[in-house]
């Protein structure tokens, strides 16, 4: 095996094991979300977000980076950065639960079909560069690992205030 498809087998263990394996840092997200009720997610502890808004906040950038990774140019996630939590009921808890479990599951099949050489490949992003040129497949892939392991943070330290 060769430095880009180890590379390519690191990025896709380490999304994988960041939301629902055996993640080195402590639980996955998925581990964390257990036992979180409607009412506890959209507990708001100040002015931090709840724990269901990092929860839609994920998944949205979960699936504006499987957009990029398809050749999109780089932009906001559809739904915003921080979307606001309508409904506030058991079932739609289930659903933004279930609804970031699919778009990890749709990233992760994503990843996985890209070839270890286009790695190196930069995604379009036209905001920052005249030419298009943004970061790369695997800085993405890097980054939205990072970002998701920062929020999970969050979410188990709310989870413990929100118990008490």
């Amino acid at each position: 095996m060769n430095a880009t498809q180890t590379l390519h087998a690191h990025l896709l263990q380490g999304l994988r094991k960041q939301f629902d394996g055996d993640a080195w840092h402590g639980d996955a997200l998925e581990v964390i979300l257990e036992g979180i009720s409607a009412a506890q997610a959209s507990r708001r502890m100040g002015t931090a977000h709840s724990i269901w808004e990092i929860v839609l906040h994920i998944a949205g950038w979960t699936q504006e980076v499987t957009r990029r990774l398809q050749g999109g140019e780089a932009g906001d996630p559809a739904d915003g950065d921080w979307p606001a939590v309508a409904d506030v009921s058991d079932a739609a808890w289930q659903d933004a639960r279930r609804r970031l479990r699919e778009l990890h599951q749709a990233v992760l099949v994503i990843v996985a079909r890209v070839p270890p050489a286009e790695l190196h490949a930069p995604v379009q992003d036209f905001r920052n560069s005249p030419d298009g040129r943004g970061r790369t497949v695997a800085e993405t892939i890097s980054g939205l690992i990072q970002h998701d392991v920062y929020h999970a943070g969050q979410i188990a330290i709310l989870k413990r205030l929100v118990r008490d």
